[in-house]
């Protein structure tokens, strides 16, 4: 495609779609200028750095290759990681908004493309503030868990993230050029002039929004700021027996397996079987010990559980010190009703078997009979209502 010439003009756009904000001289504020957008850009760009690096580390944690193996140290890390990602997704709605009216005019240039590499800058620029609402709309209502898509959330939301990365690289590579030529010529700074808003103070309201949704959500995994976090969806000690719960005993299907006067563990090593009961678990050496459990929701919140160590239960059925082990729970309709351990987990002295919480036996909406909690493990991997264990 070649350049077209600057005295050949497009034709110009139905009057219909040049009224209201989308005229011609609409939007002609002095801070409608590259400066801002690219004060606001770098933040946003933070941001979004932020969320990706995060998201992909816990997107691997989930679903962990076979050539990739994750420490089990420090115990609070994943708590970390996630808790950034969604305080990052959350700053990064008042960046992307201001942001977007910065840059609002250019969006809705004429003519749409110029030559080749315009184009691609315009499709970047498109598939970017398409994929990256995506991102923080899909995320926010991941928060408090409402699904009214019919695609599963978290394939799409990590791929949607790639596709958001790659449309800002090559953003970036197309205006690498025309970034080069402005920063060889750029002089001293002009001062914002006009009646309007000055850079200054749409920065300072900029900061003061970011702070304000942070503040107003972190608590759920910053619990001494739990009571100034009216929007978090769960706050720390919330909950049955101090904790928060993300899907009930009830809402997962296990109520009938799990009041059964005839439960029994199941344990499987080659051609050795053991059955348990809690009796026959509480029966076994305990264990306390203090530990987060961390939601991809971005909510965390410690707690100290009881219970047996799984590398016991391991030593009992003469389990090799390599096994991975595969633990399956009584709730079906889950993606992660199935999960597997690898030795880092498994031969951790801080990786139970619960049967107990905070000094009291667990509720059945935090897995009772038995559940699986172990250090800087997704909370999606601490399997509840266990039904069965399987060494590999």
């Amino acid at each position: 495609m070649r350049r077209i010439p600057d005295d050949v003009r497009l034709p110009e756009p139905p009057a219909v779609l040049r009224r209201g904000p989308l005229r011609a001289e609409a939007f002609r504020g002095a801070l409608h200028d590259p400066r801002t957008a690219v004060v606001v850009g770098r933040l946003l760009g933070a941001a979004f750095v932020v969320c990706f690096l995060t998201g992909v580390l816990s997107h691997l944690m989930q679903h962990q290759p076979s050539w990739l193996t994750f420490p089990s140290r420090p115990v609070w890390g994943y708590r970390v990681t996630q808790s950034l990602h969604v305080a990052a997704g959350i700053a990064a709605v008042p960046l992307l908004l201001v942001k977007l009216w910065v840059v609002y005019p250019r969006l809705f240039a004429w003519p749409p493309a110029r030559s080749v590499r315009h184009a691609l800058e315009r499709l970047s620029i498109a598939v970017l503030v398409a994929a990256s609402l995506f991102e923080l709309v899909s995320g926010l209502i991941n928060v408090v868990q409402w699904y009214p898509w019919p695609f599963p959330f978290v394939p799409v939301h990590y791929w949607i993230g790639w596709v958001a990365t790659g449309a800002l690289v090559l953003h970036i590579a197309v205006q690498l050029p025309a970034i080069t030529r402005y920063w060889a010529a750029r002089g001293p700074e002009a001062p914002v002039s006009g009646d309007g808003p000055t850079r200054r103070g749409l920065m300072a309201a900029l900061g003061a929004s970011v702070g304000l949704v942070t503040l107003a959500t972190i608590g759920q995994t910053v619990s001494p700021l739990a009571k100034a976090s009216p929007l978090a969806p769960r706050r720390p000690g919330v909950g049955p027996q101090r904790l928060p719960v993300n899907r009930t005993a009830a809402q997962a299907g296990v109520l009938g397996p799990i009041r059964d006067p005839g439960w029994r563990l199941t344990i499987t090593s080659g051609a050795t079987v053991l059955a348990l009961s809690r009796d026959e678990l509480l029966a076994m050496p305990q264990h306390t010990v203090s530990l987060p459990i961390a939601c991809v929701e971005g909510w965390s919140a410690s707690a100290k559980w009881t219970g047996v160590r799984v590398r016991d239960l391991l030593d009992r059925v003469g389990a090799p010190e390599d096994a991975t082990l595969r633990v399956t729970s009584w709730e079906r309709f889950s993606p992660y009703s199935v999960t597997e351990m690898r030795r880092e987990y498994t031969r951790d002295p801080l990786t139970l078997l619960a049967l107990g919480i905070n000094g009291e036996p667990l509720a059945e909406d935090h897995g009772y009979p038995a559940r699986i909690i172990a250090p800087n493990r997704p909370g999606v991997l601490q399997t509840k209502w266990v039904a069965t264990m399987e060494v590999l």
